[in-house]
């Protein structure tokens, strides 16, 4: 299946081919050339044409050659209007270069080859990372949480040393071939579990040791209880931070409530400001939700940039529809417009000492991932698990007491295989909405909890999300062209 989408932002005009997952800026009249190839394309297959595409591009060929013949007037007349706007040299010249991308197969590739992928398992089954829940409590009450305020629905109760150590024990043991591993803390609070998240750092970093790896720790937290003491111990241990903090003053406490009534974000912005500047060039991300309530997450991520944060992320709630704090379909292209403004704040701040990173723009267009990883994504269910407080398993945090999906226990270090290769096979060519999405290989299929929480099903992805994500790559690739222009110019 040939696909490509086209988009304009800022003035500037892209292209991004589906089967080959090139990106191309394109002038604008390249840009309304291959608009009209792909018009043309459509109108034949939806007539049943058997002509394809090979035929077509012989027609173009041929006429831009000067042959004019009887069967080659259809494309004279339908390039007749861009020839009239552009001029005839112009659109000449810009199929000659769309043709050239063709032929190095960039653009309109037949992707058809990846059709005897799309029934097997993808993705190592070697684990790379575990999710340990060290506590199914938490000291806020957060309106939106998916954890239902830290209990997942059931006890609120810490874990334990020992089922930590077997976590541990557990990830080094299953990760044949990996010398790098990850660990993540994760709640409820995990702070509420100080003492068994040192233990365990010090218990994992003799283990590996001993075996040849790393384990690379992440923690995220509230920060209601990040004293100077612990900000110094999580600066040392961690790899990664991930402080929660939804952005300006109104927006944060209207959701994120504490259990003595006062402003979590008159209690948490300093420490967590104190924590970005321990944390230096070390990673960390404040990463924020916003809802209904705060359309205008623009503000958000301003706000959080001008308190000092050169680190942020904010994800779009997922929720019921019936929550009055739900984003709704009929919201999105507000929110498109907020990502563009996003994204042009970015590109202002880049040159100057304000720069910062917006976790959703990250995207490297001279690098990307391996096959299996654009197929496969984060690799929940199979490279990466979650554990609860007393041991039970499941694909990631967010599927902890969907009892459908528990894979084991750490009891007796058991997994259940037919759950493990369901999420194997749940990769973008075994997804009908995915397979023929042109930015598959940029999302890797989505959330699988999120598909789950709209659809019931790993297989079919939530389109609410899918439309966010592709205006955030659309965004990303705007500022990567923008970036690039600036450093020629510079140079």
């Amino acid at each position: 299946m040939i696909s490509v989408h086209r988009f304009t932002q800022g003035g500037l005009f892209f292209a991004v081919d589906g089967g080959s997952a090139s990106i191309h800026q394109l002038d604008e009249t390249a840009y309304e050339v291959l608009g009209l190839w792909l018009q043309l394309r459509e109108q034949a297959e939806s007539s049943g044409c058997q002509a394809g595409w090979q035929e077509l591009v012989q027609g173009w060929r041929a006429w831009s050659g000067g042959a004019e013949d009887g069967a080659h007037l259809p494309w004279q007349k339908a390039h007749r209007p861009l020839s009239s706007e552009y001029g005839w040299e112009a659109v000449k010249e810009a199929g000659d270069e769309l043709l050239e991308l063709v032929d190095q197969g960039l653009l309109l590739a037949d992707d058809s080859y990846l059709d005897e992928l799309a029934g097997l398992e993808m993705g190592s089954q070697a684990l790379k990372a575990i999710c340990l829940n060290v506590s199914h409590d938490c000291d806020l009450r957060c309106r939106y949480c998916f954890a239902g305020t830290g209990a997942f629905g059931g006890q609120r109760l810490n874990m334990p040393a020992e089922t930590a150590r077997r976590a541990i024990d557990f990830l080094l043991d299953n990760s044949p071939g990996r010398q790098r591993v990850e660990v993540d803390f994760f709640g409820g609070e995990p702070l509420l579990n100080l003492p068994v998240v040192k233990e365990t750092v010090e218990y994992g970093e003799k283990q590996a040791a001993a075996k040849g790896k790393e384990i690379r720790f992440t923690l995220t937290t509230n920060g209601m209880l990040l004293d100077d003491e612990t900000a110094a111990y999580l600066n040392d241990k961690m790899f990664n931070l991930v402080l929660s903090l939804d952005g300006r003053p109104e927006v944060n406490d209207r959701m994120r409530t504490s259990l003595d009534g006062n402003s979590v974000y008159d209690t948490v912005l300093p420490r967590f400001q104190q924590m970005a500047k321990l944390r230096g060039e070390r990673q960390y991300y404040v990463r924020g939700t916003y809802t209904s309530y705060n359309r205008d997450f623009f503000e958000d991520v301003r706000h959080l940039v001008e308190a000092g944060f050169d680190r942020v992320s904010v994800e779009p709630v997922v929720a019921d529809s019936h929550f009055p704090y739900a984003l709704q379909p009929g919201d999105l292209p507000e929110l498109f417009s907020q990502y563009e403004q996003l994204a042009d704040y970015y590109c202002e701040l880049y040159p100057t000492n304000q720069r910062f990173e917006f976790y959703h723009f990250n995207l490297s267009l001279l690098q990307g991932q391996c096959l299996s990883k654009r197929l496969t994504g984060c690799g929940s269910g199979g490279e990466y698990l979650a554990v609860t407080p007393n041991g039970d398993i499941y694909p990631c945090h967010q599927f902890v007491g969907r009892e459908e999906y528990k894979l084991g226990c750490l009891d007796d270090d058991s997994l259940d295989e037919s759950i493990q290769s369901s999420f194997r096979r749940a990769h973008v060519l075994n997804k009908l909405d995915c397979r023929r999405c042109w930015a598959r290989f940029f999302c890797s299929g989505g959330c699988h909890a999120n598909a789950v929480s709209a659809n019931g099903s790993i297989y079919k992805p939530d389109q609410f999300s899918c439309e966010l994500l592709k205006k955030r790559l659309e965004c990303s690739i705007y500022i990567q062209a923008r970036l690039l222009a600036s450093q020629d110019a510079d140079e």
